[in-house]
């Protein structure tokens, strides 16, 4: 018995086929590249003086779906949401169902204050604003005399 290796783009297996089954290039296709990166909402992070504002654009939730968690300056942001609807009439039954989740997380710097998150969720934005610690006012320079 003689197997025959493909070859990429050869005359054993067409080039279609040979894509299709080549796990390298079937998943670095433009495609699922596309819907990985359309899972998962856009995110605006902006810094002012006295906090740091984030906000997700992340339509069709309800304010009850997301989750937001702050473990070891680690936050946690994540939604979900499922949905049924069922119709019955006369001979037939329509059932649809659709299910949307993403989860995103981010390492906050040790200046922030945990205790004084605020988040709210409007118009398909959920808004996060979250405090800075205040600063220790720093010391004049002092020089110490060596007795």
């Amino acid at each position: 018995m003689t197997l025959v290796k493909a070859k990429k783009n050869g005359n054993a297996i067409p080039s279609l086929l040979s894509d299709i089954f080549d796990n390298d290039t079937f998943f670095k296709n433009k495609f699922f590249e596309k819907k990985i990166e359309q899972s998962l909402p856009a995110v605006n992070i902006k810094e002012s003086a006295n906090q740091y504002n984030i906000e997700f654009a992340a339509p069709g939730f309800n304010k009850n779906d997301f989750k937001i968690n702050i473990e070891e300056n680690i936050l946690t942001i994540s939604a979900e949401k499922k949905e049924e609807k069922k119709e019955t009439k006369d001979h037939y039954t329509r059932k649809e169902f659709s299910f949307n989740s993403f989860s995103r997380s981010f390492t906050l710097p040790q200046t922030v204050n945990t205790d004084k998150v605020e988040a709210n969720y409007n118009d398909g934005i959920l808004k996060l604003n979250i405090n800075k610690k205040e600063q220790s006012k720093s010391s004049p320079k002092k020089e110490i005399k060596v007795a």
